[in-house]
């Protein structure tokens, strides 16, 4: 997410805090380069004139000159002006004071849309609501089946049929379903089309005008760049939309959309999708995508996706192992596997301050499988007591796993390593392990 222009942005500021002086040349040739970095990044020409003017009035001024730390100074203010352009704050959907909300996802054929709105519906889930989906695209049949199948997949309702052939109608009728059942969100997934056209936006309309919906979400491939920005503009033209979701985020290293998107619309950018699985959905912080933009990692949505994974029971048997110092093979498995369900590696790693600028970081998510692989491949005996495994345990090991004699002593020398890092945190009184660590 935002590679390219993350790395060429890093290149610029890693030249200006290199000088102990900056001159009001140095700047203009810092914006100069900021400017190109950002129009290579696919953001609108107009975003980018404006946003680098008002850096340019920030930045050459007293107060960054005689400062300590010029370059600093400078990055300070590009980073409050990027959060200024993505909109300052998170927005959250807004819910209806009387339920059910009712919310319609509208946007092109191949954006994500389906999958999409399964996504929130599970997002809405956690949160302790009872969503329903609504299988509104009566145009193509295999759009109904997808978020059938979406919706069995997160034990989510779909209302759905194969009679009624107007939208319209159908809409109305999942409205009375859901206040029947007790939803409290219906979740619209209308027709798209692989054009904006005259018929599609009628239909919209009609959607809109009979069921009131308390917002329209745009979902937009953030990999199209402008496109999605033009398309965002057309929809909000033709059928008014109140906030947008941008989706294969995780594809995009250029980011021109979600650069662009807020300045050019005037709409907030809601969620990101970061993948294809369907709990890859963030809410968009605006201060928190300007740190990863600026290579200075993202903590806080780190913090939060651990945190999901890792409960206060989980963490309070986890800190009682580690103070008996009994932490055994199984422990570290389980600890692997709530690792891997936070996220990919890479995204894991592009969250940490200073991972995003090393470069050609190899991540290899097979390894977490082969170690797992050694782990399963150990007797009870040897996973609680690792002194036991002799030289034949652990070709015996190697064979059962599918690994080598070399793979297995690593896996173990890595293991004794992590239980001597732990025996850290019992000898320091008070000190407790991070909840949201994997060890």
């Amino acid at each position: 997410m935002f590679e390219t222009l993350s790395n060429k942005l890093e290149s610029i500021f890693k030249r200006l805090k290199g000088k102990g002086l900056l001159k009001e040349e140095d700047v203009e040739l810092a914006l100069k380069e900021i400017r190109l970095a950002l129009l290579e990044a696919d953001v609108n020409f107009k975003v980018v004139k404006d946003f680098v003017q008002k850096i340019k009035e920030k930045a050459i001024g007293k107060e960054v000159f005689e400062s300590l730390t010029p370059g600093q100074q400078v990055i300070k203010i590009v980073n409050e002006e990027l959060c200024e352009l993505l909109g300052k704050t998170n927005i959250r959907i807004q819910l209806s004071p009387n339920p059910p909300t009712i919310i319609m996802m509208v946007g092109l054929h191949g954006s994500g849309k389906t999958t999409t709105a399964a996504k929130l519906a599970k997002n809405f889930k956690k949160e302790g609501r009872r969503p329903m989906l609504v299988a509104a695209d009566l145009q193509r049949p295999a759009a109904i089946d997808q978020l059938i199948t979406l919706g069995s997949q997160i034990n989510m309702p779909v209302y759905y049929s194969k009679e009624i052939k107007d939208p319209v109608t159908l809409c109305e009728e999942s409205v009375k379903k859901a206040r029947v059942d007790a939803r409290d969100i219906v979740i619209f997934d209308t027709a798209g089309r692989l054009h904006i056209d005259d018929s599609l936006m009628s239909e919209l309309r009609r959607i809109k005008e009979s069921v009131s919906p308390k917002e329209v979400i745009l979902v937009a491939d953030a990999m199209t760049g402008q496109d999605a920005v033009n398309i965002a503009k057309n929809f909000d033209e033709q059928v008014g939309i109140d906030g947008i979701i941008l989706t294969k985020m995780d594809g995009d290293a250029r980011g021109g959309a979600a650069l662009s998107m807020r300045a050019t619309i005037g709409k907030p950018i809601k969620f990101i999708g970061i993948g294809e699985k369907i709990d890859m959905l963030e809410p968009f912080y605006p201060e928190r995508i300007a740190s990863r933009i600026l290579g200075m990692g993202d903590v806080l949505s780190l913090i939060e996706k651990a945190q999901k994974s890792f409960d206060q029971k989980e963490a309070e048997k986890l800190q009682k192992t580690i103070m008996d110092e009994s932490f055994t093979f199984d422990d570290l498995k389980e600890q692997l596997k709530k690792l891997r369900s936070i996220g990919p590696l890479e995204n894991i790693l592009s969250m940490m301050p200073g991972f995003s600028k090393i470069k050609n970081l190899d991540v290899d998510e097979k390894e977490l499988v082969k170690i797992e692989a050694i782990i399963n491949s150990m007797t009870k005996k040897e996973r609680r007591n690792h002194n036991i495994i002799d030289g034949s345990r652990r070709r015996r090991i190697a064979m059962g796993s599918g690994t080598t004699v070399t793979d297995v002593n690593r896996i173990i020398k890595q293991y004794v390593e992590i239980k001597k890092m732990l025996k850290m945190f019992k000898g320091k009184k008070g000190l407790k392990l991070p909840k949201f660590l994997p060890f």
